[in-house]
């Protein structure tokens, strides 16, 4: 199985805090449609692409939908979550590693694992890599407090 990785970022809120908003995807529906005037325009371009189901998060790319599922099996509390998916061509997991810095800051890696043919790695290894660095970034900027 294929990884790649973000870089690791700093988030100015406790671990327990973000593992339980990141392991509801609900959560990130109802703030989004509270807030998505404030949203970036980047964010709001992207919106159509993503939804956020109460057990699923559901995306749109290049070889179709890819619905992931929170993997109750492989996440544990309050370090990893990880959301597995369960219609695509591929094997994929959408891995959060947390770490507490200290009793208000986390330092957190996301991580796409994909069981990728050799041939497609060369194709889409740099699309892949991309994605799991801003992904990661993504992360980072979440306002855990008021989700």
């Amino acid at each position: 199985m294929e990884t790649y990785k973000s870089n690791p970022q700093r988030i100015d809120c406790d671990i327990d805090t973000i593992f339980s908003k990141l392991a509801s995807p609900a959560v990130f529906r109802s703030h989004i449609e509270a807030n998505l005037d404030r949203l970036p325009d980047e964010a709001r371009a992207n919106l159509d692409k993503v939804q956020f189901l109460d057990d699923a998060i559901a995306i749109e790319s290049p070889m179709g939908q890819l619905r992931l599922a929170v993997d109750a099996e492989q996440s544990q509390a309050p370090g990893r979550v990880v959301y597995t998916a369960a219609q695509s061509p591929v094997r994929f997991n959408m891995v959060i590693e947390l770490n507490a810095i200290d009793g208000q800051h986390t330092e957190s890696v996301a991580a796409l694992q994909l069981d990728l043919p050799v041939f497609m790695r060369a194709m889409v290894g740099n699309q892949l890599e991309q994605a799991a660095a801003k992904f990661g970034e993504m992360l980072a900027q979440l306002p855990y407090q008021s989700l």
